[in-house]
């Protein structure tokens, strides 16, 4: 089978590709071509995450395996794209480059079958061009993530008002 995939920068500016890969391809594979068809080098390091329908970020399939205990991430090497893309998980997150944060929305848009003509991966269509640095993200944590308890007055420079002695030692 073959997977076209349109991997969006996540910026205001459209700048999108369109990708054709074989399912049995990996995520290697898939991150080269990514790489490729933006004009990176290739480095940095990189990630996919998996994500679900409203683009929140889920298990990481890693470039490298950074942690000591054995087989406890998925590897990009080792992890084919049919493995984590389906007609029913059709949305990755492809982080290029930890200190810039190039994030990328990938989305599986078609199933089909290969044309025995093709050579795949293919680029199928660019749009826009690559800004110069990574767009600025904004982090913020959700309400619900600081249960409810985040006060929008507290200053953390006020330490009259904390309930500690700064001098304990």
């Amino acid at each position: 089978m073959l997977y076209r995939f349109r991997v969006i920068l996540d910026a205001e500016e459209d700048v999108f590709r369109d990708i054709e890969i074989m399912a049995d391809n990996t995520l290697e594979d898939l991150h080269n071509v990514i790489l490729q068809s933006f004009g990176f080098d290739g480095t940095e390091m990189a990630s996919f995450y998996l994500s679900d329908d409203d683009w929140n970020q889920g298990e990481e399939v890693s470039q490298f395996d950074m942690d000591e205990e054995e087989n406890s991430v998925r590897l990009m090497n080792e992890t084919t794209l049919d493995d984590v893309v389906s007609e029913t998980q059709t949305k990755l997150i492809y982080i290029y480059d930890f200190l810039s944060m190039w994030t990328f929305l990938v989305e599986l848009a078609e199933i089909a079958e290969p044309d025995p003509q093709m050579d795949y991966p293919n680029l199928m269509f660019v749009h826009g061009q690559l800004p110069t640095a990574a767009p600025e993200k904004e982090f913020q944590a959700e309400d619900d993530d600081l249960g409810g308890e985040y006060d929008e007055d507290f200053d953390i420079d006020d330490y009259d008002d904390l309930s500690f002695d700064e001098n304990w030692n």
